[in-house]
């Protein structure tokens, strides 16, 4: 075939091993720009100006494609941050700036293949983080990879999954986007891992936990009271105010949390509706938050013109906000101060049924407490119950929690 222009096909030309044609088409920004198409026939190439010609009479048509890098950049921006809540736009940022930027950034959007994509995941899967990520560089003295000893700081399957699942939410917006045509994260399983075995603690060591906090009158103790009793995450019992809890009814509703985000503290809704709840109080969270009453004012007198006002439960001397680190920290201290086992503070939370029943809590308030939809499930933590030596002592607890004990 010859390199001879039909009618109308005054934009196809030959051009290096094949031909090339262009639209004028406006741009996103709304300035008029050529957009090209190439191709090694001729037919090819029409096919594609024909298409590109019905792209222009739709609406905007970007002239570029951008690398994934600034894809996700724009994305995060434009989509993620506006749509989602702060915690889970900041996790979806931490996934792009530790895993997906790194290993497919340099990627053209409309390049990336399913191959890229598995590539990436297997490398994910055996490289350690801390030298990927450049922690060992700039340490003093190399210990890790550029020592010859790495320390083995591997993804999880399941952050490995996650980090996936947000590079399929984002293709997923640039298809919608009509930047792609296909999305291939979707294309590319992961296969989960064996969940990590929790060893909460039983119901005798949240005892003496509860008790060596009381003795030494921490003030944090009716804290740890609601996540026992209750299963509050520490975002909910942080950002707990006076106004969602009815000491005179024994209700608390559980609406917001605190948490830190890119460096600030932020007070808001919890992360879903299943979450909120007005809780029934059983006594001994009734107790623990008078006493809390008590000493916020003790502590307000004390503080005298250096008081914040604020209507949190929980706060510092000073009535500011308690950093939720501090209130990690504080747990795990205590905990060794208590010689109980050290677990993670998230896992008091499997405690909260074995200690409802041990407080002979009735079973439909427990159910209401632990959010189950049939009273069987409910019962079922009732047949585990302690000794009567420690049903005893939480009895205790919260029948004399009330009182200010001697100094």
């Amino acid at each position: 075939m010859t390199g001879k222009r039909g009618n109308g096909e005054g934009s196809i030309y030959p051009y290096k091993n094949g031909y090339a044609a262009y639209v004028w088409v406006t741009k996103p920004d709304g300035k008029r720009a050529r957009k090209y198409a190439y191709g090694k026939t001729r037919e090819e190439v029409h096919d594609k100006w024909i298409r590109l010609h019905a792209e222009a009479k739709k609406g905007p048509v970007a002239t570029s494609t951008p690398t994934l890098g600034a894809y996700l950049a724009r994305w995060l921006k434009e989509v993620v941050e506006p749509d989602l809540k702060p915690k889970t736009a900041e996790t979806y940022a931490m996934h792009v700036r530790l895993y997906l930027t790194p290993g497919l950034g340099a990627k053209r959007l409309d390049k990336l293949t399913v191959r890229d994509v598995r590539t990436w995941v297997n490398k994910l899967l055996d490289e350690c983080q801390c030298c990927a990520q450049g922690k060992d560089a700039r340490r003093d003295k190399p210990r890790c990879c550029a020592a010859g000893d790495c320390c083995g700081q591997i993804p999880s399957r399941r952050t490995v999954q996650d980090a996936r699942a947000v590079l399929r939410s984002a293709l997923t917006n640039a298809m919608t986007e009509e930047l792609i045509t296909k999305n291939v994260a979707g294309l590319v399983k992961v296969r989960s891992g064996r969940k990590a075995k929790r060893n909460p603690w039983s119901v005798e060591e949240a005892r003496q936990f509860l008790e060596a906090a009381r003795a030494v009158h921490d003030p944090l103790y009716p804290a740890y009271v609601l996540i026992l009793v209750l299963g509050f995450r520490r975002g909910e019992v942080l950002g707990l105010t006076w106004e969602n809890v009815d000491l005179e009814t024994g209700e608390v509703s559980v609406q917001l949390q605190l948490q830190r985000i890119r460096r600030r503290l932020v007070h808001d809704e919890t992360k879903t509706e299943a979450s909120s709840a007005t809780l029934p109080l059983p006594q001994i969270c009734v107790t623990a938050l008078q006493l809390r009453r008590k000493e916020q004012e003790a502590a307000k007198q004390a503080a005298g013109e250096l008081w914040s006002d604020s209507d949190f439960v929980f706060t510092t001397r000073y009535g500011t906000p308690i950093e939720p680190r501090n209130f990690n920290r504080s747990f795990t201290d205590r905990s060794a101060k208590a010689g109980v086992r050290r677990i993670r503070l998230h896992d008091t939370r499997h405690t909260c049924g074995s200690l409802l029943a041990a407080l002979d809590v009735h079973p439909r308030i427990a159910m209401q407490i632990l959010r189950h939809s049939k009273i069987a499930v409910t019962m079922e933590v009732y047949t585990h119950v302690p000794s009567e030596a420690t049903r005893k002592a939480l009895r205790k607890l919260g029948k004399h929690l009330g009182r200010q004990d001697p100094a």
